[in-house]
């Protein structure tokens, strides 16, 4: 079974696909440009699945798997492809899905991403939050921070991650790379650990719990650089999020605290592009006087706004003023721009040139769509 799971993966790669779906009773399914794809006609049944799980699992993960239900673990396919897996029981038997993490680790430059963000790799102390959805590119931003850091620093740096997903070699750096389960049984207590084994900077893989963001913010408070990621749509919703897992007593502490240490937030959404790609959307809040006062103030509805106001003196800018940037370079279509605004009204206004930072042409620059072909019965 697992030569049929490296064929499938092998078959994902060349597709550019990015997830590998199998599930007990259905055909296997792959992740391409945001779309699943079927990939195949064969019907997966639960004997293959546990079979696949008993082959590429030890014996000990194997009966983690059993006692709770689900695992996540890393698959290596030759020598240039890593996955990050999780497998989980459903109704019909076992699912898994094989998410694919690039061995080299792309740049800062490479990613195409706004200029400012580099900047987040010179900060000596704080915090600061990758925010998006699942698969929206959030670990390969923050591989590439790191990378930065490694290449033109001389820092301990230590990771908490659920699992390793990009391997760092030391370079300037000496990186500490922690996997839940392999080498700390979580996040709060590798976290609590890694503030007595003199880092530099901490990354924590996920900010999962109030205990976890407790200790983040510590650590961001005595003088450490902490990178972490949260499952949300921008950086007034990353705030409020935040300040509402303590309880209203301490609320108040936790909002100063965060006004204080979050150096910036990043933003991430993936866009239907012309081509049948996809493109990142990037919300950038930077700290400023301001952002500081408004965190401290309760006044987070007015943190769009000062982004907004932002874009050409500190690089800041809304995720709908990255949206009216890809459309002016001609990447994505109106409908796909309006469907993707946090404010599609505001955003209509903007496309028939009204308001601040209105389009002019928002056809300048279209290119031909070229059509990425898939057929769903390749394999």
């Amino acid at each position: 079974m697992e030569e049929k799971l490296k064929l499938y993966l092998k078959t994902m790669i060349a597709n550019k696909g990015s997830d590998l779906h199998l599930k007990s009773t259905s055909q296997p399914r792959v992740r391409v440009h945001g779309t699943l794809m079927m990939l195949g006609r064969e019907i997966l049944d639960a004997e293959m699945m546990d079979r696949l799980a008993h082959e590429i699992t030890t014996e000990e993960q194997y009966q983690k798997l059993q006692k709770d239900r689900n695992l996540d673990f890393s698959y290596i396919l030759g020598n240039e492809n890593r996955f990050r897996v999780n497998f989980f029981f459903q109704m019909d038997g076992l699912s898994a899905v094989f998410r694919i993490i690039p061995v080299k680790i792309p740049t800062l430059e490479a990613l195409n991403l706004p200029e400012v963000i580099s900047t987040f790799a010179e900060i000596q102390r704080g915090l600061v939050l990758v925010t998006g959805v699942t698969g929206s590119g959030k670990s390969t931003t923050l591989a590439a921070l790191i990378n930065k850091i490694n290449q033109e620093q001389k820092k301990h740096i230590i990771t908490v991650e659920d699992p390793i997903e990009f391997v760092h070699q030391d370079k300037g750096c000496l990186i500490n790379q922690r996997g839940i389960g392999q080498d700390a049984h979580s996040f709060t207590d590798a976290l609590r650990a890694a503030l007595r084994e003199d880092p530099d900077i901490i990354l924590v893989g996920e900010m999962r719990d109030l205990e976890t963001i407790d200790i983040a913010l510590h650590a961001a408070n005595t003088g450490h650089l902490v990178f972490s990621t949260l499952h949300t749509l921008d950086a007034k919703e990353t705030i409020d999020r935040i300040v509402g897992m303590f309880s209203n007593e301490e609320q108040n502490r936790i909002r100063m605290s965060l006004a204080s240490v979050l150096e910036g937030v990043i933003s991430q959404r993936l866009i239907p592009t012309k081509t049948g790609g996809r493109v990142a959307g990037i919300e950038v809040l930077k700290k400023t006087a301001r952002i500081e006062k408004l965190i401290a103030e309760n006044r987070d509805a007015e943190i769009p706004d000062a982004l907004f106001e932002g874009k050409e003196i500190y690089g800041t800018q809304t995720f709908d003023q990255a949206v009216l940037d890809i459309l002016r370079r001609g990447e994505i279509t109106e409908e796909v721009a309006l469907e993707y605004a946090t404010n599609p009204a505001d955003m209509k206004l903007k496309m028939q040139g009204v308001g601040k930072g209105a389009i002019v042409d928002p056809h300048a620059g279209e290119k031909e769509a070229e059509v990425f072909g898939f057929k769903d019965d390749e394999a």
